[in-house]
């Protein structure tokens, strides 16, 4: 199924919470994930949308910063460390679409010219009012929050943006917007699912528009379509239609192997 591979064609991989979960990050819909734990008051759905943020940025911040202390505590597993080797065997045709705002892909070793983060990055943040849609490091004196700890009046001065001195954002996509290529390379994401030849899922449960628009892409550009997961989905029924496969288990176990084969076919 994956010999003779075209070298004009990319292979293209997109992940979702289930690879970071093997490196300790809870996923949002799993038992303990984000959904049910960082607020007892407001659920991730409601925190995490740009109407919620202009009634109430701090409590925002507070979530995404405590979020961040789980991510920091983190650290890239195999999985991620076979996709740095797959970019390095296949490099002018390689592409990653995560939905991931953890950075490991990037700690891994991926490079950022080959990575779509397109629900953003945790580490990130940017101008709340648009002066500029550059991304910005959260400062270093800006802690990341235990559960309920709220934020000092010093970190609070430190959340602004650097070019307009405004309040400043995480620099993820939010419930209530729209996919941006400026922000997100969403765009070049989708274009990466229509050159691809091989198509690989990895740990989502398709519960958002980009990811099964992308499949559904590199489906129907007769991409071989591989779904890697524990549990039943929609991208694993959607690669059987297709001929493709289930590798049904979790991405330590079933990504190097993979990688394995299609560096096989690199020569």
């Amino acid at each position: 199924m994956l010999s003779g591979l075209d070298p004009r064609r990319s292979i293209t991989i997109l992940t979702g919470a289930g690879i970071s979960a093997e490196s300790g990050i809870p996923t949002f819909r799993g038992k303990g994930g984000y959904w049910t734990v960082g607020s007892d008051v407001y659920t991730p759905q409601e925190i995490g949308t740009w109407r919620f943020f202009q009634e109430n940025p701090w409590e925002v911040w507070r979530w995404y910063l405590y979020r961040r202390g789980v991510c920091d505590a983190a650290r890239p597993n195999v999985a991620h460390e076979a996709l740095v080797s797959l970019e390095a065997a296949y490099p002018r045709t390689f592409h990653l679409i995560t939905q991931n705002v953890d950075g490991l892909h990037r700690i891994a070793g991926n490079s950022a010219a080959r990575t779509y983060e397109v629900h953003g990055n945790g580490h990130e943040m940017r101008c709340a009012a648009r002066c500029t849609l550059a991304r910005f490091p959260i400062p270093d004196g800006v802690s990341s929050k235990a559960d309920k700890e709220p934020l000092t009046a010093a970190e609070k001065a430190l959340l602004v943006c650097p070019a307009c001195g405004g309040t400043a954002r995480p620099h993820i996509l939010w419930f209530d917007e729209v996919y941006e290529e400026e922000l997100y390379r969403s765009e070049t994401a989708m274009a990466a699912a229509l050159s691809a030849a091989v198509f690989v899922t990895v740990g989502t449960s398709g519960a958002t528009s980009l990811p099964l628009h992308a499949a559904a892409a590199a489906g129907q550009a007769q991409a071989v379509l591989i779904d890697i997961n524990p549990n039943e989905n929609p991208f694993q029924v959607f690669a059987q239609d297709q001929g493709g496969l289930w590798l049904e288990g979790s991405a330590s176990e079933w990504i190097p192997a993979l990688v394995a084969v299609l560096r096989a076919q690199a020569g």
